[in-house]
């Protein structure tokens, strides 16, 4: 008898993140990149085993996403189409070319709508709020998330700086909106 050798897994990498998310975008499904993975998409120096989605509790929205994870060539059978189409609150999913994780209902967030109003989308990426992600890590008091949380704060804090938004000042936004009104007045 032959012993079946378990295939050897790599940790989350950037090309696997892009070929998931090709192909969730592909198929019009909704989806947010959250977790460690999520964090890691936006620039956070570390590592993780899997790939961590927010995905909405919806049919016609898990329909497609397995659509996407079978084209991937995850196996999906009757148990865990069943969990996803049912929108069980987190999915572990290791039956493809990498390890996926679908979480319906994650801890410290209220809702997919909430979350995807905080998005970003990095790079073509949708990315939940590092506030989100840390909220989450937060939120679920597991020792291995409790670890991370003031790394990750640091690095929100430091992202937040590099990426805030250009801001207007007063004198230019008061002359901008003169100009704007008295072009509609014709004065």
């Amino acid at each position: 008898m032959r012993k079946m050798r378990k295939r050897g897994r790599t940790g989350f990498t950037a090309p696997q993140a892009q070929k998931l998310n090709q192909a969730l975008s592909r198929v019009g499904a909704d989806y947010l990149f959250i977790g460690k993975s999520g964090a890691i998409l936006l620039g956070y120096p570390s590592t993780t085993q899997d790939v961590d989605l927010f995905v909405p509790k919806s049919v016609a929205n898990g329909r497609k996403i397995i659509r996407a994870l079978r084209h991937l060539g995850f196996r999906i059978g009757p148990p865990l189409r069943q969990a996803i189409l049912g929108g069980k609150d987190f999915v572990q999913i290791k039956s493809g070319p990498f390890d996926v994780d679908l979480i319906h209902a994650p801890d410290g967030i209220p809702s997919y709508e909430v979350a995807r109003s905080r998005s970003v989308n990095y790079q073509g990426f949708p990315v939940a709020s590092l506030r989100d992600i840390i909220a989450s890590k937060r939120a679920s008091n597991r020792a291995k998330d409790l670890v991370d949380l003031q790394l990750l704060e640091d690095f929100r804090r430091e992202y937040d700086r590099l990426h805030a938004p250009v801001m207007e000042p007063a004198v230019e936004k008061a002359m901008r909106r003169a100009r704007t009104a008295k072009a509609r007045t014709g004065r």
